[in-house]
């Protein structure tokens, strides 16, 4: 039986397009392994997903003075030590890594045994573990031309990001009933990433009195971010988390407020989702969110509001307008390229394995 090792955490982001590929990995006869954190996010949806699941030692790079970067370099040599015993056990014929500070001392484990990795990178710039990974990358899939121009000719190609083919089967009643909405009006869908996002929490929760006049409002919030005094208001169902009912939420959604994390985004694209885009600030990160949206702005596929200039005002206003103009939106992505990101991945995968 061919074998493969998946690998990648830390956020949604990094282990999403790693469960999109699983069903087409199955059909192609892989025993199916994954390595990440000892609890970080990726555990609990792997687990899920039935595959066997190994943590390792994990630290995060920062470009950031903190003391704990001097204690963290020995967590990811600890974590490479770990990922060498499993590379050796497990024996993959193959590895793929979506990325994330924990993929590092996996990819740098399988180039040491020999063995081919294929690495995929999101954003239109990589981030600090990637840039580590990619130079031991055997090919990368990338979502933007621009990401593929700064490598060497042929190692890198545009795939675009696996989406769970389950989004496209959403159900707008079930969403309706999942939420507890009694009346049928315009919906508004805010995801602030796997994590949550207290910026956007605020200036929603803020907006609240004037948008449930006109909309329902469907709020995920992240991991112990709700906001209790809200439970009960007419209209809007708040959430941590959403996983099996995301579907039905995004069936019944008109507009979507949204980070600009790539997988995230391309999402929307694909499901055809008029959207508004609130990236993280270049304070909180190293900007590649900003990228991404003025990328789908320019492309007219979203409106944008940087995160320094979140007003109540200027959130209602971009919301009505999104409305007003969302067969516009509709119209600009579904004039996009379709790519087939599985199969693209997954027959990259099986011809280094075949080779």
């Amino acid at each position: 039986m061919k074998k493969i090792v998946l690998t990648g955490g830390g956020t949604a982001g990094h282990v999403t397009p790693n469960i999109a590929l699983l069903p087409r990995l199955r059909e192609m006869g892989y025993e199916i392994s994954y390595i990440g954190t000892y609890d970080g996010i990726e555990k609990k949806l792997i687990e899920e997903a039935g595959i066997p699941y190994y943590g390792i030692s994990s630290g995060k790079l920062r470009r950031y003075f903190s003391l704990r970067n001097f204690s963290d370099p020995f967590r990811v040599i600890k974590g490479f030590r770990q990922a060498k015993r499993l590379m050796k056990e497990l024996q993959p014929d193959v590895v793929f890594s979506k990325g994330g500070f924990v993929s590092v001392p996996v990819v740098l484990a399988a180039e040491r045994r020999k063995i081919p990795v294929v690495i995929h990178e999101s954003d239109m710039t990589p981030g600090l573990a990637n840039k580590i990974a990619l130079p031991k990358a055997t090919k990368i899939c990338c979502n933007f031309p621009e990401t593929r121009d700064n490598f060497p000719e042929g190692k890198a190609t545009v795939t675009g990001t696996p989406i769970r083919s389950e989004l496209f089967n959403g159900n707008a009643e079930k969403g309706m009933e999942f939420c507890g909405f009694k009346e049928k009006r315009p919906t508004l869908l805010i995801v602030g990433g796997s994590t949550g996002s207290a910026a956007v929490n605020r200036a929603i929760w803020d907006a609240l009195d004037q948008l449930l006049t006109e909309y329902n409002v469907i709020h995920i919030c992240g991991k112990d971010k709700t906001d209790a005094s809200k439970n009960g208001l007419t209209g809007y169902a708040q959430f941590e988390y959403v996983k099996q009912e995301l579907a039905d939420l995004f069936a019944l959604s008109d507009v979507i407020i949204s980070r600009a994390g790539a997988n995230a985004i391309c999402e929307l694209l694909a499901l055809r989702k008029p959207n508004i885009l609130i990236p993280l600030s270049k304070a909180q990160s190293r900007g590649d969110q900003i990228l991404n949206a003025r990328s789908f702005e320019k492309s007219g596929y979203s409106k944008v509001i940087e995160e320094e200039e979140l007003t109540t005002d200027l959130l209602i206003r971009t919301i009505h307008d999104t409305f007003l103009e969302k067969d516009k939106y509709i119209d600009a992505m579904s004039h996009t390229k379709e790519r087939d990101a599985i199969t693209i991945i997954t027959e990259m995968i099986d011809s280094l394995v075949q080779k």
